[in-house]
């Protein structure tokens, strides 16, 4: 165990502190006896009660002493815990394809990675500083009170009885409110996350009062919850303080009763009960706080639930661990490929083949939802086909390493996606060790050294989170200077220039004829005018491949590309 020696601490420190509280009773019992007794004399007396009270201090001061121990230790060892949790979820998730991204959603992810994980971080505190003393108090001040006034010992188990029904009862009642907590917290990040990155669509549509409205109504079932928790927790402590009443109360009336009777028994009655009595709160305190750790820890154990079933997830997509990194030609080869998106009744892509030579540019055509970004992110291996296989270089991608893919085959996503940081920051996503010179290279293809040196700061400038600073034409231009800078084997740019003008889409297409002519690039666009110039051109419709060829071949044989270039020449005239 990683935490062991602080773990061992924080329950030394834990154990000492209780026996501690124990002790102090006994110690009170005896400077109750001595002053209650005939025996002694005034001076006497005084010696003693005084010894006594020395005696009280030292031991009072080692559980000062052990329970600062026992907090710092058990802070320590939560807060250790949680960071390796913390950690080890976000590791976990770097390894997910999409398909488990998909699946678990990425607000879930974030509340699983932070509030799930500060729920372990409370639940660990509790169980080092609090449960690891329960057994010690509740055994120990069962005992203790029984031996103090032995002809009391059916008030104990009284106490005991109804403390554990009312606990029971209570924590029995409370406990699915705590299990809705965590899909309300789910829920509301989920609304509050899409609001936030959507507000220029609420803004524009004026859709303010409906995304309240969204919120509102999940903060109020939040409330409902935590409202019938608050209600149950008001009646916890009265009924406490009923029964804690009641029990004195029946100890002092019946040790009222033992005073009649001989001397020795009047002094130990009298010493005894104010111990009686302090036990009876630890005993209550002990069971109290257990039911209180039952019940957080039914919140705890859901959140470990939670984060388990991402860490306990295998990565839909796994890669051989013993393929060396290797470069690979630029050729490309879809055989008899098929793909389906999990959940999804028909496939989005369905038996298409086809062949790239290296340094080919390709354009890939078609309707909206044809399945052309789909087909795109199988050549980086976003995504495994559902049947058939992809090949560059001559290998399936299922054989090559990660740092194979990485270092021969860059794409340019449909939506262009900025990190907070620089604009160096963002360049190197793409080459980690790149120079100033590559990347200077790459602007320069791309077109964003234009507007990257008028800025002060240059490749240092600062870049917002998703490059809320930047333009839509901007950010794709810094999106391939990112795509471009390794210098790849294979380039897809999956409609990466639609926000650029007429003209800046033109010259970057000749800056990457003239300067990537090694490289083979997959160009995917909504506009036949992005391809026109391509070696070959695939043509899909509804998943399939409907046809490929020169743009002169399809204009004059292939009915699906005659209708879309006649729609778009139609539109530009």
């Amino acid at each position: 165990m990683k935490h062991k020696w602080v773990a061992l601490f924080s329950i030394v420190s834990t154990f000492i502190y209780a026996g501690v509280q124990l002790y102090q009773p006994q110690i009170m019992k005896r400077i109750m006896t001595v002053m209650s007794s005939t025996t002694y004399s005034r001076h006497q007396m005084a010696d003693k009660v005084s010894g006594y009270g020395v005696e009280l201090l030292v031991v009072a001061g080692i559980g000062i002493i052990f329970a600062i121990f026992s907090t710092l230790s058990a802070a320590r060892i939560a807060q250790e815990i949680g960071a390796d949790v913390r950690e080890a979820t976000y590791k976990k998730i770097n390894t997910f394809s999409y398909e488990n991204i998909e699946k678990f959603n990425a607000g879930n992810l974030v509340v699983r990675m932070t509030n799930d994980v500060t729920q372990v971080q409370n639940l660990m505190m509790m169980v080092f500083q609090i449960l690891m003393r329960i057994p010690v108090l509740l055994i120990g001040a069962v005992v203790l009170s029984i031996t103090t006034l032995p002809r009391l010992w059916w008030i104990t188990v009284l106490l005991i009885v109804l403390i554990v029904l009312v606990t029971a009862v209570l924590m029995g009642r409370m406990g699915p409110h705590f299990m809705a907590f965590q899909k309300l917290m789910d829920r509301i990040n989920a609304i509050a996350k899409q609001n936030l990155r959507g507000s220029r669509v609420v803004k524009s549509f004026v859709q303010e009062k409906n995304q309240i409205k969204d919120f509102d109504e999940t903060s109020d079932e939040l409330y409902d919850h935590n409202w019938a928790v608050g209600k149950l927790f008001s009646a916890m402590i009265p009924l406490f303080t009923v029964i804690a009443q009641g029990v004195i109360w029946l100890a002092i009336y019946f040790v009222s009763t033992f005073v009649t009777e001989s001397t020795t028994v009047a002094q130990d009655s009298i010493g005894g009960i104010a111990t009686f009595m302090t036990y009876m709160g630890m005993i209550m305190f002990a069971i109290i706080m257990g039911g209180m750790i039952s019940m957080f820890a039914s919140r705890g154990m859901v959140s470990i639930g939670r984060i388990n079933e991402v860490l306990n997830t295998d990565p839909a997509m796994k890669f051989d661990e013993n393929a060396k990194d290797e470069v690979l030609s630029g050729s490309v080869k879809f055989d008899h490929v098929s793909f389906s998106y999990p959940n999804d009744e028909e496939p989005t892509l369905k038996d298409i083949s086809f062949e790239v030579e290296p340094g080919q540019m390709v354009g890939i055509v078609g309707a909206t939802g044809a399945g052309k970004s789909t087909l795109a992110q199988l050549i980086p291996r976003l995504f495994d086909p559902t049947e058939g296989t992809v090949s560059v270089g001559g290998k399936d991608l299922k054989t090559v390493s990660r740092g194979t893919l990485k270092k021969n085959i860059s794409i340019v996503l449909q939506k262009a996606i900025l990190f907070s940081g620089t604009i160096a920051g963002n360049i190197k996503q793409g080459k980690a060790d790149a120079t100033d010179e590559e990347m200077t290279r790459a602007a320069r293809i791309a077109q964003a050294a234009e507007f990257i040196t008028t800025k002060d700061g240059q490749y240092d400038s600062e870049v917002e989170e998703r490059g809320n600073n930047f333009s839509g034409g901007q950010k794709q231009r810094l999106s391939i200077t990112r795509g471009v800078v390794k210098n790849p084997n294979v380039l897809i740019l999956d409609d990466s220039t639609s926000a650029l003008d007429a003209k800046s889409e033109k010259l970057v297409q000749e800056a990457l004829n003239k300067d990537l002519k090694d490289t083979t690039t997959i160009i995917i666009a909504q506009k036949i005018s992005s391809v026109v110039h391509a070696d070959n051109i695939l043509v899909l419709d509804q998943g399939k491949l409907v046809g490929q060829g020169t743009h002169q071949e399809l204009v004059a044989e292939n009915k699906i590309y005659q209708e879309i270039y006649d729609t778009q020449k139609a539109q530009e005239d």
